[in-house]
């Protein structure tokens, strides 16, 4: 659920990583938020770039931070 209220958190990313569908993400989302809060999270996520990964203008791969190190 943290994943999913994150707004930089794709959906794609939880598909990979849960192997939940968005529509699964959704339907979670509306089962354990109160009503008024699940309201707020799907006018925020809808149509939002940052939740799908096509949008995005990249291709899969992990996400870092220019000042991050490693490989």
């Amino acid at each position: 659920m943290r994943m999913a209220w994150e707004d930089r958190t794709s959906f794609d990313a939880i598909e990979r990583q849960f192997g939940l569908s968005n529509g699964q993400v959704i339907a979670l989302m509306r089962r354990l938020l109160n009503r008024s809060a699940f309201v707020r999270w799907r006018k925020r996520t809808a149509g939002r770039h940052t939740k799908h990964d096509q949008l995005r203008g990249y291709e899969f791969g992990r996400f870092r931070a220019p000042g991050q190190r490693g490989d």
